[in-house]
């Protein structure tokens, strides 16, 4: 197993949430391997699941008559019963024992609990695996063709790869959706899943993509919803401050792992060839989640946003570090940035009053021109969320 980054505090109960296979129990068997006074419990066990859901006060049974008495419980896909959660409640009021609770569905939680316990359980997210997670294991082309959830990284093969991603994104429809009712119909949720994932990364088009999927877009707009709850992917926002020219006001949607994403979209067979739009797209994703991703688990309150204005002059990524200053960030996957193309988004950036212009790219060296930093991305990661500099 590689060491995560994700370490939740064990000063009180918690919540890891996290899309399915992203290795929450796994890490959780880390964090407790030297604590024997743990009760485990897992939902997905479908013998526990069945009693717990026709008695909660089970629970507390299991607790009292633990041997060492439990110090902690850990709570796997509390999601499954989110009633549960009630009884978690008492327990962590009445007798001061801590919860450790997963999750792949913040969409039930929500739904059938006191909102995450009212706050008396701190949330930590888990995702794919990171670069700095990977070290010298990572390889980017392999990335970007099939993301990185850790089964993915380790499988012996591509063709196991692809099989591993094809039954995720069966598990997905059939665990998440179907068996948890979260929609009634199945078929046009589908259709959507291949649209909305060929669209990942573009502003979301509720009308258009519920044309080419035979769904109104109201429709579309509660999918997405559903895909954010689900932990699925997130919404990228346009920036609001008022500058020269007026932005558009719509968000852009980016799937959580850019295998999943591929296997939803049907192109696990093709080729992601080196200089091409469909690799500078996907770098493009890879780039936002490593950065999405670094400053959950750095704990960081920076704000990501990108703006376009209504004669389509783009800034990839805005990054709000905690309020006090604005990085404009290019994202391009060349080896050799050319100013040329970036002249409009320059004038942009000036209008912004941005406090630094970066373009992240393959290039191996930093180097500067005028106000333009031109840096290897792996060099923005780290300045913005490395070890020394982010923790």
């Amino acid at each position: 197993m590689y060491p995560r980054i994700c370490n939740p505090l064990l000063s009180r109960s918690f919540f890891l949430l996290g899309p399915r296979a992203t290795g929450k129990s796994s890490l959780l068997k880390v964090l407790f391997s030297q604590n024997s006074a743990v009760l485990w419990v897992n939902l997905l066990h479908f013998e526990t699941y069945r009693k717990l859901l026709a008695r909660p006060e089970l629970l507390l049974e299991w607790i009292d008559s633990a041997d060492p008495a439990p110090q902690w419980v850990v709570c796997d896909e509390i999601q499954k019963i989110p009633g549960l959660l009630d009884q978690v409640h008492d327990i962590i009021e009445s007798r001061k024992i801590r919860f450790a609770l997963t999750g792949s569905s913040a969409r039930k939680l929500k739904k059938g609990a006191a909102n995450l316990l009212g706050g008396r359980a701190l949330v930590n997210e888990l995702y794919p695996l990171t670069t700095e997670e990977l070290g010298e294991d990572f390889d980017l082309k392999g990335a970007l063709k099939w993301g990185t959830l850790p089964e993915v990284i380790t499988a012996s093969s591509d063709l196991e790869r692809k099989e591993i991603l094809r039954a995720y994104v069966g598990t997905y429809l059939k665990e998440e959706i179907k068996e948890e009712q979260i929609i009634r119909q199945l078929d046009p949720f589908v259709r959507f899943l291949e649209v909305g994932a060929q669209q990942n990364g573009e502003i979301v088009n509720a009308t258009k993509i519920g044309r080419d999927s035979h769904t109104d877009a109201k429709t579309i707009i509660r999918y997405f919803e559903i895909l954010q709850d689900t932990l699925m992917g997130f919404f990228l926002d346009p920036y609001q401050r008022s500058v020269r020219k007026v932005q558009t006001e719509k968000s852009k949607f980016y799937w959580f792992d850019l295998g999943v994403r591929a296997a939803l979209e049907g192109t696990l067979d093709n080729t992601l060839i080196e200089g091409s739009s469909d690799f500078g797209r996907a770098f493009e994703h890879f780039f936002i989640l490593e950065l999405h991703r670094m400053a959950k688990y750095r704990r960081k309150e920076d704000r990501f946003y990108y703006i376009r204005t209504k004669d389509d002059v783009e800034i990839d990524l805005l990054v709000e570090r905690s309020r006090k200053s604005l990085w404009a960030i290019e994202i391009k996957s060349s080896k050799n940035v050319s100013l040329d193309r970036l002249t409009a988004s320059r004038k942009l950036a000036s209008d912004l009053k941005v406090d630094r212009f970066i373009v992240a790219c393959r290039e191996e060296r930093p180097r500067r021109i005028d106000e333009v930093e031109i840096l290897p991305w792996q060099q923005v990661v780290r300045e913005l969320y490395g070890e020394d500099l982010g923790r």
